[in-house]
């Protein structure tokens, strides 16, 4: 595939970044009935991202296709001491989100933003690449298993007052 360019996201890109973030919610909100509307959202979590990705050694990379903006993914390193796990198990690279344009996607792009991640990660000593997904997201689950990951821990929820998804 030619013209395909990842970089780092510059102050021009938050127009576009914001397209991609409302894009990302609005999707995720027809799999869970828990995320609010992308408008809405949109600019808080622009900034905390931005915030994130500068004090934690992240990154938010752009990727463009013949000079089009096609999609944007962020994230940071995360260190924490949980007792269980080894050293390197506590210090990881973490994925928080990863948004392909509609107009743009079935090409690959996303493996190409996480191996950007990937190698950004790498570059600082990280040994571990971690993300979430929703449970419901099977195209995101299979993108992430076709780049190399596997499940590593499992979250599950439920509603404890009885009510059921339908009634949120």
């Amino acid at each position: 595939m030619r013209n395909i360019v990842v970089r780092f996201a510059t102050p021009d890109d938050l127009p576009n970044l914001r397209l991609a973030m409302v894009e990302l919610q609005e999707h995720e909100r027809r799999l869970a009935v828990t995320r609010l509307p992308g408008d809405q959202i949109a600019d808080a979590y622009l900034a905390r991202l931005q915030r994130e990705a500068s004090e934690k050694q992240g990154a938010i990379f752009i990727v463009e296709s013949e000079g089009v903006f096609a999609g944007f993914a962020a994230g940071w390193i995360i260190e924490r001491d949980h007792i269980p796990e080894t050293a390197d198990s506590n210090r990881f690279g973490y994925l928080s989100d990863i948004c392909v344009m509609p107009a743009s996607r079935r090409k690959r792009l996303a493996h190409r933003l996480l191996a950007a991640m990937e190698r950004h990660f790498a570059s600082l000593g990280v040994t571990r690449f971690r993300l979430f997904a929703l449970a419901a997201n099977g195209p995101a689950r299979a993108t992430y298993e076709r780049a190399g990951f596997a499940p590593y821990e499992i979250l599950y929820e439920k509603l404890v007052d009885g009510r059921d998804k339908a009634n949120l």
